[in-house]
């Protein structure tokens, strides 16, 4: 009577480990790992305005820190920003959000209005901010020049230009100003992503030990 053969059970086979290749880059840590917190101090913004100011074209550079900071304007809003978009004479500005958020009119103080003028009227563009070759000012540019700025600025951690947008909600918030206007002036759709500003306020628990 013929016999079965003899079933050997299969080794798993070793797990060996991968020798790096030689000139390959190490894991980044995201920037979330790197810094404790993700907006900037008005103090800070005021750091990254000064060195901004410094460079070839700092009056440009100025202003785009502080637009995006003033009017917590996203990257992509920021580097759309069309001369049609502002109104000089009640000094108003157009702020066209996008990701879903609403639309709304900021204005425009004497800070802003006066070195806008005097872009608008250098400007051949129908875009506020451009690059040295006459084209809008890319996101990907104006990310990596600000990242440069924090650098020089001597800030403890990777800067980037959402920070700018949450530096304005924390600074309205510490000033005071309620969250559905907060709301309304960052066009928040949900107000859920408000509250966030207002919850960290300082100013709540201002005078609780007088």
């Amino acid at each position: 009577m013929a016999t079965s053969p003899k079933v050997v059970p299969l080794k798993p086979a070793k797990r060996t480990r991968k020798t790096p290749v030689s000139g390959t880059v190490p894991n980044r840590k995201a920037n979330d790992a790197l810094r404790t917190r993700s907006h900037l101090t008005e103090k800070e913004v005021e750091r990254l305005l000064k060195v901004a100011k410094q460079g070839r074209y700092g009056q440009r550079d100025h202003l785009m820190v502080f637009m995006a900071f003033r009017h917590g304007l996203r990257v992509s809003e920021l580097c759309d920003l069309q001369w049609t978009d502002i109104d000089f004479k009640p000094g108003t500005l157009h702020v066209r959000r996008l990701k879903g958020s609403k639309d709304s009119t900021h204005y425009l103080e004497a800070d802003e209005s006066r070195p806008l003028k005097a872009l608008h009227k250098a400007s051949e563009s129908p875009y506020v901010f451009n690059s040295e070759r006459g084209g809008p000012m890319s996101a990907a540019g104006f990310r990596k020049q600000l990242a440069r700025w924090g650098v020089k600025a001597k800030l403890r951690f990777p800067v980037n230009p959402h920070m700018l947008r949450h530096a304005c909600g924390y600074a309205l918030a510490n000033r005071g100003m309620d969250t559905r206007s907060l709301q309304a002036y960052l066009g928040h759709a949900s107000i859920m992503h408000t509250v966030r500003y207002t919850e960290m306020s300082p100013t709540r628990f201002k005078g609780l030990w007088k």
